[in-house]
């Protein structure tokens, strides 16, 4: 299996971020999902589906939350990517994966492939394999983490 620099993973991890930025920020606050939404449904059509249900306010505001926690959440990456946070941001994308692939099964909506596969594709990408820092040593970073070796209180 391919392993992946460390700079190669991070450069992947900020990727991830600012794509998430700019595809989720219109679900952030009402009135810009209801223009999205609008427009999520257009495409829906376009690809031979049904126009999207309404929503009401009790699912505008699960989409709008949904959007403030992506995009605190993609400003972090951007500002202070690391192994680790690709790791779980990785596990959060199977996790949508599932759910969006969930949703197609049960509407047969033609419009969530545009979301499901680079959702799953930027999963398998985070949890590809990252080239530990000197593999030699014994000090080596774990695969999972980005975090330096845990050294006991008395300096070991």
């Amino acid at each position: 299996m391919h392993t992946m620099s460390r700079s190669a993973f991070l450069t992947a991890v900020r990727a991830s971020a600012a794509y998430d930025l700019l595809l989720t920020a219109p679900f952030a606050t009402p009135w810009t999902f209801a223009f999205l939404h609008a427009r999520l449904s257009a495409v829906n059509r376009s690809l031979g589906g049904h126009a999207l249900p309404d929503f009401g306010p009790f699912h505008v505001l699960f989409a709008c939350l949904m959007g403030s926690i992506v995009l605190v959440w993609s400003v972090l990456r951007l500002r202070a990517a690391s192994v680790l946070l690709g790791r779980y941001d990785g596990v959060g994308r199977f996790l949508f994966s599932f759910w969006m692939a969930w949703t197609l099964a049960a509407t047969g909506a033609p419009l969530l492939w545009l979301f499901l596969v680079p959702e799953f594709c930027w999963g398998v990408i985070q949890w590809l394999p990252v080239a530990q820092a000197g593999a030699g040593n014994s000090t080596a970073r774990a695969p999972f983490t980005s975090a330096a070796p845990m050294r006991s209180s008395r300096g070991g």
